[in-house]
């Protein structure tokens, strides 16, 4: 896969995306693993902890892919933007079944992220050049 270049304002948030899932990360071994569990499903057929756990270390490897793999920004990308889609399940039980959690006490509140979940996919994909990358695929 042929690696695209990015504008420095792509990198900016590449990187500022990669931080933001290590910390997400570090919150599903810490001080947010109690919120992490209310946001697995209950048809999950495995222990929520377990979820959790799993999650983490699967967001702290992308988070740092993202930093630190430049020459497969594009697949990492693509990568990060799938787990997005994984995990949006997650985000429509917490707003289906009215859990609180990471301070999201409202059903407005948890209705409106929901909406985050595509801003993240699209983040995911333009600043490693994914969206390049399909493009020219597109006009080959």
């Amino acid at each position: 896969m042929k690696n695209i270049e990015t504008t420095r304002t792509q990198h900016f948030f590449r990187i500022l995306l990669g931080l933001f899932m290590v910390m997400a990360a570090i919150g599903h071994f810490t001080f947010q693993r109690a919120d992490f569990q209310a946001q697995v499903p209950n048809w999950v057929p495995l222990d929520k902890d377990l979820v959790v756990i799993l999650s983490g270390i699967v967001e702290i490897a992308l988070g740092l892919s993202m930093i630190f793999l430049t020459k497969y920004k594009v697949i990492v990308g693509i990568t990060l933007a799938v787990f997005y889609v994984l995990v949006f399940p997650g985000n429509i039980a917490q707003y289906v079944n009215g859990t609180s959690a990471f301070g999201l006490d409202t059903d407005q509140s948890r209705l409106i992220r929901l909406f985050f979940q595509p801003v993240l996919i699209f983040i995911a994909l333009w600043s490693t050049g994914a969206i390049t990358y399909f493009r020219n695929l597109k006009n080959s």
